[in-house]
């Protein structure tokens, strides 16, 4: 652990802004044993609950026993998770059964959440009384400014902004969380996402700053950077390492530079972004990468289908020419990026272009994949018209692994976007966006596909989140290129 850069990131640590939010239960229906009540707070939160809860008959005989369950989305209460069945724990599930002594009482839960709905059913009570809720308070957290200027455009436009800045705000905690329903920590691949929407909307730039010096506080031995960080109960790395991630800390301290001008956080934090690329090609045979298991983990996106070994090339490349401009940018020799972002552009169109495809293929099997096409297209290995005729032929093809998170769709965008198809990726971004409105959401989601709306990486939709760091990226894209 490197003490100084953590001395700075904690230094950082930002106050939380704290509201209360109480609904009264204007009925006070008196439950029995099976029975329910559920309750709307009307909009997304990240916070505790305090239950006010009484009785109705004769006194208390024995403990009245409740389970309380939190849902981002009314299914979430709704849904039975009984017969759970995911690789992700079900210690995620946002739900408590309690035994509550003595009625009428105030019952403080401990655990933080993330929802809008609260579901309390009676498990027992004695045929001698019912519970009777009086009513509930929430008091959510976060490090978000309070008021942001909305975004110009359409009803639709301005209504995505709007769910947006809450999936952005309700992330925004001690750090850039990924998530406040499951997982709750800082990711790179998130933050880097999360870091481009706050710099056009909240400019929370200390928190980005704070993040940057995390990360590089728990880079191992070796200097390389884990793809996610514990904060508690004390900061430390999680044991995971992705190909990708690590390697997008070097564009995240790049974009960092050219929104805040703090060169002095951008040179100290330069040689372990430039670590960065030369661990990177302890993946790679000459200048291409790996189709093995040296590879690592590689995100690019939740399908399992997906195969990494051309995706994961691109990001490197775009990586390499990401350090380069950063160290044009503090007047440090660019020569060593520059020359690493040369080579593995000539062997990537060696090994993974397809003339005849006019696309990028990836694998032994030579998958076609949106991944792998719009990291090279972002990688900037040919130029804008021929990257428009890659987008549009792989639109075009049968059979192409399409993207399934907001993640991948941000990327998708900002490839239609630099290839100068600026029209198109508007329509995409309202289109998938726009989807998860009509489908209600108060906060954009970990993962849709409109064609599987109950698709889960994780074998259960109950382990979704549904309020998620990396699906808020239509409010930077409104203010940055498509306001009217």
């Amino acid at each position: 652990m490197n003490q100084r850069f953590l001395a700075i990131a904690e230094a950082l640590k930002p106050a939380l802004t704290k509201r209360h939010i109480a609904l009264d239960n204007a009925d006070k229906r008196p439950l029995k044993d099976g029975e329910s009540q559920t309750f709307d707070f009307g909009n997304h939160y990240v916070g505790y609950l305090t239950l006010s809860l009484s009785f109705q008959g004769s006194h208390p005989d024995c403990p009245a026993l409740i389970r309380v369950r939190f849902g981002e989305t009314l299914r979430d209460v709704e849904e039975d998770t009984s017969d759970y069945r995911s690789w992700i724990s079900r210690g995620w599930l946002q739900e408590e059964t309690v035994h509550v002594d003595v009625l009428p009482c105030t019952l403080v839960l401990p655990r933080r959440y993330a929802f809008r709905y609260v579901k309390v059913e009676v498990i027992a009570v004695s045929g001698k009384f019912s519970l009777v809720i009086e009513g509930l308070t929430a008091e959510t957290v976060t490090s978000a400014p309070e008021e942001i200027a909305p975004a110009g455009g359409s009803e639709l436009a301005r209504r995505i902004d709007k769910i947006a800045l809450r999936t952005l705000s309700e992330c925004m905690q001690d750090v850039f969380e990924d998530g406040p329903k499951r997982d709750r920590r800082l990711w790179l691949g998130d933050l880097r996402l999360q870091a481009l929407a706050n710099y056009c909307t909240f400019a929370h730039n200390s928190l980005v700053k704070r993040c940057l010096f995390l990360f590089a506080a728990t880079a191992d031995e070796t200097g390389r950077i884990s793809a996610c960080v514990f904060t508690e109960p004390e900061v430390a790395p999680d044991d995971t390492y992705m190909f990708d991630y690590s390697l997008l800390f070097v564009n995240a301290l790049e974009e960092y530079l050219a929104a805040t001008g703090d060169a002095e956080t951008a040179k100290e934090l330069l040689p372990l972004a430039l670590k960065q690329l030369e661990l990177a090609r302890s993946h790679m045979t000459e200048w291409t990468v790996d189709d093995s298991d040296v590879l690592g983990w590689c995100f690019l996106d939740w399908d399992l289908t997906l195969n990494k070994q051309a995706g994961a090339q691109a990001v490197y490349i775009s990586a390499a020419k990401a350090a380069a401009r950063l160290c044009r940018a503090l007047g440090e020799d660019a020569s060593h990026p520059e020359r690493c972002a040369e080579e593995a552009s000539k062997a990537a169109v060696k090994a993974f272009y397809d003339e005849e495809l006019g696309l990028f293929v990836s694998g032994k099997d030579r998958q076609v994949s949106y991944a792998s096409n719009v990291w090279f297209v972002l990688a900037g290995v040919f130029g804008q018209e021929k990257n428009a005729r890659i987008l549009q032929r792989l639109k075009a093809f049968e059979g192409a692994v399409k993207p399934v998170t907001p993640y991948m769709y941000h990327y998708y965008i900002e490839a239609l976007i630099e290839s100068g198809l600026k029209g198109e990726a508007e329509e995409v971004m309202l289109a998938y966006w726009g989807a998860m409105a009509e489908q209600g959401a108060d906060t954009f989601f970990e993962l849709f596909d409109p064609d599987r709306p109950d698709a889960s990486p994780y074998g259960s939709r109950a382990a979704n989140s549904y309020c998620h760091a990396w699906s808020c990226t239509p409010s930077y894209f409104l203010r940055r290129y498509f306001q009217s």
